[in-house]
């Protein structure tokens, strides 16, 4: 029962950890807030509905798919919610980004409509028995998946030309420009790369959860409490931040399951509600005592 509770908080901590680093990714080289990230995620999981509606195939090989097409919808984002007013207060860009995601939700509920819709599964709605224990064949394959999209994200960053140049440009801009690099292009691959990922993480989300216009507020702010917890613009702070918010929304309130007694003395205590609230006091207890985030430097690196 624990294997099979902790399988599917690494499956869900696995998917936000996808957004998440397509959270500070874009954060990192624009050094604002991309509050329509979370629609991104809802496009994704919409992508890939419409793509599985044309072709019958597991989720698995719609992936690529959604990522090309996500991937060019966040270059061409960038053009219009970014570029335009990079060079004005960054309110501006946090009001554009918005302002576009609600463009993003409501284009949603024109084609959508407002009822929630199932996503493909990654490979099928089975499970796996090993040694007694049964594990959902979606959870192992979100994790398998998110795993090597993480992998590939990080040789991106640190074994290639472009990555270089990628971190370049987040690290320091007006440097990166005087030596040759083509900045704004930089970032609008960033915008691509962080959409990819959010992408990809809507596939994975929409299928266990469902889909409808409006999520992405819940996921730009699960993004946001990730990034807060591992340290504000670190890769590794955003993974560790998913999981810990995915160990909150499943771990905690399957608790009674492992330990029944628990359930008859404090059956409030144990619920999706309560874990939320916890959640929340340990965002708090986290901004008060260590503001920098559990990966977080007291001078900030970019990477």
């Amino acid at each position: 029962m624990l294997l099979q509770i902790l399988a599917n908080a690494l499956a869900l901590g696995a998917a936000y950890a996808l957004l998440s680093l397509g959270f500070v990714l874009i954060l990192n080289a624009t050094g604002a807030v991309n509050f329509a990230h979370g629609d991104m995620v809802m496009a994704g999981g919409y992508v890939a509905i419409a793509f599985f509606s044309l072709v019958d195939v597991p989720g698995a090989a719609l992936l690529p798919l959604v990522v090309v097409t996500m991937a060019a919808l966040g270059f061409v984002f960038s053009w219009f919610a970014y570029f335009p007013l990079r060079n004005r207060p960054a309110v501006s860009v946090f009001i554009s980004t918005i302002a576009l995601g609600i463009v993003f939700q409501n284009s949603a509920n024109a084609i959508f409509g407002a009822e929630p819709r199932k996503g493909p599964p990654l490979l099928g709605e089975g499970s796996f028995a090993f040694a007694g224990i049964t594990v959902g064949s979606q959870a192992l394959a979100i994790v398998a998946v998110a795993a090597v999209l993480i992998l590939a994200q990080h040789l991106l960053l640190n074994r290639t030309g472009l990555g270089r140049k990628l971190r370049a440009t987040a690290q320091d801009r007006p440097m990166a420009e005087a030596i040759g690099i083509p900045v704004n292009r930089m970032i609008a691959l960033t915008f691509a790369l962080g959409s990819a990922l959010a992408g990809a993480a809507g596939l994975m989300l929409s299928n266990t959860f469902f889909i409808v216009p409006t999520d992405g507020t819940n996921y730009v702010i699960k993004a946001y409490i990730a990034v807060t917890i591992g340290g504000w613009g670190s890769l590794p702070g955003a993974v560790c931040g998913a999981l810990i918010i995915a160990l909150f929304e499943v771990l905690f309130p399957s608790l009674p399951l492992l330990m029944p007694g628990l359930g008859r003395f404090v059956p409030w205590l144990f619920t999706q509600t309560m874990s939320a609230i916890l959640l929340y006091v340990a965002l708090l207890f986290i901004m008060f005592f260590r503001p920098q985030g559990l990966f977080g430097e007291t001078i900030q690196r970019r990477a």
